[in-house]
């Protein structure tokens, strides 16, 4: 499983998507939220604007993705 650490209390979902690699641009992460692509804790998540926080899991086809809030 693939680790991304955030410095914030969440990161919403459309903006982990883009910042994990899984697509390129805003647009493309949209698209795959909005077409039910993208699960947050192994369930479906249509939410683009969902706040993701530390220890969530997002995944994509066979990615599986674990946020890691980091202490300042």
């Amino acid at each position: 499983m693939e680790k991304i650490e955030i410095y914030t209390d969440y990161i919403k979902l459309d903006n982990l998507v883009k910042f994990s690699g899984i697509c390129a641009t805003g647009g493309e992460a949209k698209l795959l939220v909005q077409n039910g692509e993208i699960t947050v804790n192994g369930e479906i998540c249509l939410m683009r604007g969902k706040k993701i926080r530390d220890r969530d899991v997002i995944g994509y086809k066979d990615r599986k993705i674990e946020v890691i809030k980091v202490e300042n």
